[in-house]
């Protein structure tokens, strides 16, 4: 494919490229179980919404951590140091799939995958 161009940036600029921001995050879900017994650390991290979401799971420590992990990886990908991980948070929609939210408000420009096992959680976020 490469080939019909003369130079490589030509093929860049014909893809027109944007750029984006990524963050990832992975975290044990044994350290996230260990710290959410602590109330106020829970209460400072995650939403009403969040906590509800979790404590109606099978295996609530799992999810906690990977909604941690999400929270990580979107405030590496925006780089906003005045973001605190409670203003971050990540709902799922009907169809399972997690959308971010920031103070309340649906971001469509980050996108979040997130994975879990019973040891680690991992999340992508990708800022377009």
């Amino acid at each position: 494919m490469l080939g019909i161009f003369r130079n490589p940036w030509d093929f860049v600029v014909s893809l027109n490229i944007i750029f984006m921001n990524i963050g990832i995050d992975i975290v044990e879900v044994e350290r996230i179980a260990k710290l959410i017994k602590n109330k106020r650390f829970l209460n400072r991290i995650f939403s009403e919404n969040e906590i509800k979401y979790c404590c109606n799971k099978k295996n609530p420590v799992q999810h906690y951590a990977v909604r941690f992990a999400a929270k990580e990886a979107v405030w590496k990908a925006l780089g906003n140091r005045k973001l605190t991980h409670k203003n971050i948070s990540v709902v799922n929609k009907s169809n399972g799939k997690p959308e971010v939210y920031i103070l309340s408000k649906p971001q469509k420009k980050i996108a979040i995958s997130l994975s879990h096992t019973k040891q680690f959680a991992i999340a992508v976020a990708v800022v377009r």
